[in-house]
């Protein structure tokens, strides 16, 4: 049983013209037989079926057609027969259908405007092309008309008509003033759809007298412009004098200020309006608003999304564009404008219908007589476009009839079909946006086989490989194929042959017995035709003594063998390989019949060398390694570099070379082993020396090339083992002829520096490569896949050249040419650039967050559609920003985070946040220019996270047994505070830790008083905030009890230890009690109650101090908000008072009082004003002595009272204990005694808190 299976296109000499059946034939595209068979007409070109011509050249209607025989044309107008014979300015190109309508020598196209129809006809049938409706364009002027001046009041809403012309087709229009200069564009001031210019509020800016509209008709390449309009802006300042001016008194007085109005619609007007496009087209949609401050557009989809990759927004936002719409964008799009006092909103209706498209077209069918066929045409549209059928162009109702043909809706069946039957059908589907029409022929042949192949055509294969014998045929019916081994075989059959569609025998396996003479038969009804085929099978190629593996002693010899066995018939080639890599050009390589020498090997020949045989049917190949090791040891020889060449002699000289021989010097026991020759141009670069090239050490001659326009100079240097000779003396000068440049500039690149420009740059040539004076260069270019013709400027020895008013980010090809005064380089090659970048147009949509952990969260976006980014994608930039701290609720403006992420990643880490804080973030993708539209910013909450320690922790008023701690709230609470955890324990002499003591304190204290501490003993505290994530960092102080000098309070058992532990059975360890104070010695000193008063040049200063005594005190001050250094005064003496002199008056100050010697000890800054300056002299009350007598007796008095009491504190040690017993029976209810500085016996363990006001 025959085998059968398709083979690829590369075997097969025969190509599908048509399938659009079983049955139908596939007839291949042989020049020679396409000539002899019969086809009926098809349209091959034709103009567009709406053809807009210039009124002011000739009109070209193209139709062109092809079939056998050749067919005639006529041609329709307004759907009667156009005969052109008739009119003088109408020709028909030879042996075509394209009619020339004459306008240029006295024709009008307004004449020829109307529906052409063209007709291609030959004895097999009728092609008919599209309705072509000619017409002229217009560019009409602008009708004249009396513009008055606009006036309008600061912040109304303006509309500045243009009423363009109408013209064929629309004009475009802009905007410009009379400097030729485009008007500014914004939010607020842009065009719309129409033309016109609106303001949605207007600014005195906008005052100006040349508002032109310019329409632009691109097919006449006219320009139209509108007479200039002027608007006058009458500012509220302006308006008012203007009023206060012409009115009187009694008159209402000022105009009313600026007011902020809510968006009102400009365009369109209403609440809904509807909107028809068509399948495939760009819906443009509008909304222009009027209000105070500018609204913001935004667009939505009633009941959907936006498509997404297709929506653009322009205009700023005001026009929604939505590209290749289809049924599926119908439904209502509302547009929003928004400000801060409301907003409007408008509906559009959008339906969108559809001309006529093709599901599937009518294809051309060939049939041999007797078999079936069909016509299949189907179309789709809104509404469901009406299929028509015509026959050789006219409507199949009224065609002649045909037995085999009928027609069922979009299809036509053909059943036995004749000879006759050959016709050409017209399919057309229309609705009322159009209609489809397609040409689709039908032709019925009857033909004997044909056998394309060539007879005795040569076959060659390698034996046990497979063999592929073609017999390309046609016939009509399709003929049967049959293949013979022989003139007189039998018929092939069996596994061992496979029968491929197209007529070829595959033989898989080929052996030398399956050499011979194949006849391919080829049999239908009408005939049988055969031809024969040569099949020859060679033996295959081998390698029969390989190379082998290889280990050499430098400057040693080694040979590799390859000796092979091939088919006598076959020419082999031999190609030796170092490392997959052709061998070094060096003379060291000698290369014989059957094998590879290498002479005085070096380190450099260590590799592979590889041997391969190549006929013109197979190709084998066979490897080995050499392996270089060092020479043995030889007595020790002097070397040095080789001696300089000398004499050096140029022959031959010609245009383009010339010849350098030379005379080697002293090689000093190291052999030379190659001559770097090198070149000076003393027209160019005189004193500069280049390489120019290199050669063998046994060689002393070298034929040189040469460049035009060189005055060349040359110079060898020798090269041994040890190193380079010093340069030879340099040879005679020797000036070559100009020529044009035989190379172009490199590194040709184009990149735009602005959205409409392209700099195209490139590497200049050097001076010798110039070839010639006068080097210039020819600068082309021309946009990529576009049909644009190249254009080209020629500029001087330059390296750049600026191209404008290019689109944005496009391709370009681009060339530059050299050339000089003799002619031109060679033509160039073409780069590709870009002509500049614009910033993006879209942001990054579906933007997601996903939070990891308390700082860390990973941010998700799609990736924006590349043509929307307008130039090189960089990558995109996530902004983020801290909003607020869930913990404090209080925002603050914080600095954005910018993250920037490479190339087209959609996914990125934000590393470093805050705890328990609320976050916004937005993306944007960035190009070469620079940042697109942020997306809608995004809100995260990251979750809580354990505090910071505490911003302090102060230890105050120590007494015999008590401290009072106070603390500030943790700066970073990163979440919640749940508590306080205050450990303390205490510290003997020698530093070691007592018991360690845990007090957890309510979040919301700030102070504590620890009680029943051990006098005279130092307490370490470590203080720390929790969250419900967890206990944050540590604050640690120490702090120490004062010491009982009487020695009246003997400490408890255990008070080695830092406290007492005799009443922890029965006391509690802590409890809260209302704050007792005591007036004791403080830990650390202060200044407080800084007072001023404060006259008009000077200002008394008095402070209140408790701390050590006889401390030197100081004041600084300074003006108030001034960024000055402080001035400081220094107190004499302890004195709690200061006069502050020379002050300016009316001047508000700054002051403070610091502690000389207490590091960084100061008081809180005070604010006081001097009084203003007074006309009148007025007695300074500071300088008068009665005052300076009173205030010394003040301060005596006081340093008396103060020496009293230290004496008293120093004795408070002495009174009884049981006294103090009594007056003092439980600490608790009575406080203690101010005076005497005594403390009760009774020792609790407490302490005081209280909460922050």
């Amino acid at each position: 049983m025959m085998k059968k299976k398709s083979i690829s296109s590369s075997k097969a000499s025969l190509v599908l013209f048509l399938c659009q059946m079983i049955s139908a034939l596939d007839v291949p595209l042989d020049s020679k037989l396409l000539e002899e068979l019969s086809q009926p007409p098809t349209i091959t070109q034709q103009s567009p079926k709406d053809y807009i011509v210039d009124p002011r050249e000739n009109i070209v209607i193209q139709c062109e057609a092809k079939g056998k025989p050749p067919p005639s044309f006529s041609w329709t107008r307004n759907g009667t027969h156009f005969d052109i014979d008739k009119d003088a300015q109408v020709t028909m190109k030879p042996n075509s259908g394209t009619l020339v309508i004459n306008i240029m020598n006295g024709g009008k196209a307004e004449a020829y405007e109307g529906v052409y129809q063209c007709t291609a006809r030959n004895e097999r049938g009728a092609a008919i092309s599209n309705n072509i409706v000619i017409r002229p364009s217009r560019s009409p002027l602008w009708t004249k008309e009396k513009l008055e001046p606009n006036q309008v009041r600061e912040g109304d809403s303006l509309v500045l008509h243009c009423r363009p012309p109408v013209g064929l087709p629309p004009p475009i229009i802009f905007w410009m003033d009379n400097a030729f200069q485009r008007l500014p564009q914004s939010e607020r001031v842009s065009q719309g759809l129409n033309g016109d210019l609106y303001f949605s509020n207007v600014q005195p800016e906008d005052t100006r007298e040349d508002y032109i509209c310019y329409a632009r008709f691109n097919h006449t390449q006219t320009i139209q412009q509108k007479q200039p309009i002027s608007v006058k802006v009458f500012s509220m300042d302006s308006l008012n004098d203007t009023i206060a001016a012409n009115l009187s008194d009694t008159d209402i007085y000022g105009a009313k200020p600026v007011t902020e109005r809510q968006p009102i619609l400009l365009t369109p007007t209403g609440s809904t309006s509807t909107k028809v496009e068509l399948r495939g087209n760009v819906l443009l949609l509008e909304c222009i608003a009027a209000g105070l401050p500018t609204p913001v557009i935004r667009w939505i989809k009633e009941g959907g999304e936006l498509p997404a990759n297709r929506t653009f927004f322009e205009n700023f936002k005001k026009t929604l564009k939505i590209i290749d719409v289809s049924e599926a964008d119908s439904g209502n799009y509302k547009c929003i404008a928004r400000n801060i006092l409301g907003s409007a909103h408008h509906v559009i209706s959008v339906t969108v219908k559809a001309a006529p498209y093709w599901i599937t077209a009518p294809r051309n069918l060939v049939l041999s007589p007797g078999e079936d066929g069909t016509l299949i045409c189907r179309a789709n549209g809104n509404p469901k476009p009406n299929i028509s059928w015509l026959a050789n162009g006219v409507p199949i109702a009224i065609a002649p009839e045909d037995p085999s043909r009928k027609v069922d809706g979009d299809t036509i069946i053909f059943s036995h079909v004749q000879e006759r039957s050959s016709a050409v059908y017209q399919c057309n589907a229309s609705n009322e946006y159009g209609y489809l029409l397609a040409n689709a022929f039908v032709n019925i042949l009857a033909e004997p086989p044909r056998i394309l192949t060539p007879a005795n055509k040569l076959y060659q294969v390698i034996a046990d490989s497979p063999a592929l014998l073609d017999c390309a045929y046609f016939g009509s019916p399709k003929p049967e194929i049959e293949w013979f081994k022989g003139v007189k075989g039998s018929i092939l059959r069996g596994n061992e042959y496979i029968f491929h569609d197209n007529g070829t025998l595959e033989i898989p396996v080929a052996q030398k017995d399956s050499a011979g003479t194949y006849t391919c038969v080829a049999r239908n009804e009408l005939g049988k035709i055969q031809n024969e085929v040569q099949l020859e099978v060679k033996d295959p190629t081998m390698i029969i003594k390989q190379p082998e593996y290889k280990v050499i002693q430098r400057y040693g010899q080694v040979s590799f063998e390859c000796i092979i066995k091939h088919d006598s018939t076959l020419l082999p080639t031999v190609t030796w390989l170092k490392d997959n890599d052709e061998l070094p050009d060096d003379e060291r390589f000698l290369i014989g019949k059957d094998n590879l020498t290498i002479m005085n090997v070096t380190d450099k020949d260590d590799g592979t060398y590889t041997c391969i045989v190549n006929t013109t049917l197979d190709s084998v190949s066979a490897s080995a390694v050499l392996t270089v090791v060092a020479a043995p040891p030889t007595p020790a020889i002097i070397y040095a570099r080789p001696n300089p060449p000398f004499d050096l002699e140029l022959t031959g000289q010609l245009e383009r070379s010339v010849e350098l021989s030379w005379i080697p010097g002293d090689e000093n026991n190291s052999p030379i082993t190659n001559f770097v020759i090198e070149y000076e141009d003393g027209l160019h670069e005189p004193g500069v020396w280049h390489y120019q090239t290199e050669v063998p050490g046994t060689q002393t001659t070298i034929q040189l090339k040469l460049s035009p326009y060189v005055n060349y100079s040359f110079r060898v240097i020798a090269v041994n083992e040890i190193g380079r000779s010093q340069p030879s003396e340099p040879s005679e000068q020797y000036l070559t002829k100009s020529a044009n440049p035989d190379e172009n500039p490199s590194n040709v690149q184009g990149i735009g520096s602005e959205p409409d420009n392209l700099v195209i740059t490139w590497e200049s040539l050097k001076g010798f490569q110039s070839n010639g004076p006068g080097l210039q260069y020819k600068v082309s270019w021309r946009q990529k896949d576009v049909d644009d013709e190249w254009t080209s400027v020629i500029v001087a020895n330059v390296s750049k050249y600026i191209v404008s008013g290019t689109p944005t980010f496009v391709p370009y090809e681009i060339k530059v040419q050299a050339l000089n005064d003799l002619g031109y380089a060679p033509e160039p090659s073409e780069v590709i650039g870009h002509s500049g970048e614009d910033l993006p147009m879209v942001a990054p949509g579906n933007v997601q967050v996903h939070v990891i952990n308390s700082t860390l969260a990973k941010v998700h976006w799609d990736p924006v559609p590349l043509k929307t980014v307008r130039g090189h994608l960089q990558g995109y930039k996530v902004y983020y920003w801290k909003v607020q701290s869930l913990s404090r609720r209080s925002k603050r403006h914080v600095e954005k985070k910018i993250l920037t992420f490479r190339g087209n990643k959609t996914f990125g880490m934000l590393p470093g946040l805050e705890p328990y804080s609320s976050y916004k973030l937005n993306v944007r993708v960035v190009n070469g220019k620079g940042e697109g539209p942020a997306s809608p910013d995004k809100v995260f909450k990251t979750p809580e996270g354990v505090p910071s320690s505490p911003s302090f922790l102060k230890i105050t008023n120590p007494t015999l047994n008590s401290l009072t701690l106070e603390w500030g709230l943790p700066t970073h609470p990163n979440g919640v505070l749940t508590s306080y955890i205050l450990k303390f324990q205490p510290i003997n002499n020698t530093h070691e830790l007592g018991p360690l003591v845990e007090i957890r304190i309510p979040a919301n204290e700030s102070s504590l008083i620890l009680k029943n501490l051990n006098y005279s003993t130092r307490y370490k505290f470590y203080f720390n905030a929790q969250t419900s994530v967890g206990s944050g960092s540590q604050i640690t102080e120490e702090a120490v009890t004062i010491m009982d000098e009487a020695g009246i309070l003997r400490p408890a058992v255990g008070a080695g230890k830092g406290y007492s532990e005799t009443l922890f059975a029965t006391s509690p360890v802590m409890h809260t009690v209302r704050p007792t104070f005591y007036k004791v010695q403080p830990l650390y000193p202060r200044i407080r109650n800084v007072t001023t008063a404060a006259a008009e040049t000077y200002a008394n200063i008095s402070w209140e101090y408790e701390g050590p005594d006889h401390v030197n005190f100081y004041v600084e001050y300074g003006v108030a908000g001034s960024k000055e250094d402080w001035k400081k005064e220094i107190v004499n003496g302890s004195r709690s008072f200061f006069v502050l002199k020379g002050l300016t008056p009316g001047t508000a100050y700054k002051v403070r009082v610091g502690a000389e010697g207490l590091s960084g000890f100061r008081s809180s800054e005070d604010v006081f004003e001097t009084g203003p300056a007074m006309a009148s002299r007025q007695v300074d009350i500071a300088t008068q002595g009665w005052f300076i007598g009173l205030m010394c007796a003040v301060a005596l008095l006081i340093l008396i009272l103060l020496i009293v009491c230290f004496i008293r504190r120093n004795k408070g040690g002495k009174y009884p204990v049981k006294e103090k017993e009594d007056a003092h029976a439980d600490p608790e209810i009575q406080p203690m005694k101010e005076d005497d500085g005594t403390f009760g016996e009774y020792r609790l363990f407490s302490f005081v808190s209280s909460a922050p006001f």
